[in-house]
């Protein structure tokens, strides 16, 4: 019984996250498309003219998912990410929930080939 609880619990906690990287919740996909593909590509392959111009993060690449932890890329998608001199090379995300990011999170890693 009480490995069925543990069975049980282990699965309720990975499920939302296997769930998000195969099919998003509703939003996810629309967010990242109206949002970041401009510059980081629907497919998360960052080969846009805008991508190329700023140095956008190839998401395909398992080495470019690799630098990064979840942690590190909500922050990112959260707060924005600025250069050296202070100025946004991503602007923060707008109008999204933390519950968004971390589907974002999570559709990011999707892209992982």
């Amino acid at each position: 019984m009480k490995n069925t609880l543990l069975i049980a619990a282990a699965c309720a906690l990975a499920g939302p996250a296997t769930l998000a990287a195969a099919d998003p919740p509703a939003g996810t996909r629309q967010y990242w498309e109206e949002h970041c593909a401009s510059c980081h590509g629907v497919e998360g392959k960052a080969d846009t003219k805008a991508g190329k111009k700023i140095g956008a993060i190839n998401f395909t690449d398992p080495q470019n998912q690799a630098r990064f932890t979840d942690e590190q890329m909500f922050r990112a998608i959260k707060e924005g990410v600025k250069n050296k001199s202070g100025k946004y090379t991503m602007k923060p995300a707008e109008n999204a929930s933390d519950e968004l990011i971390k589907f974002l999170v999570a559709y990011i890693r999707s892209f992982k080939k």
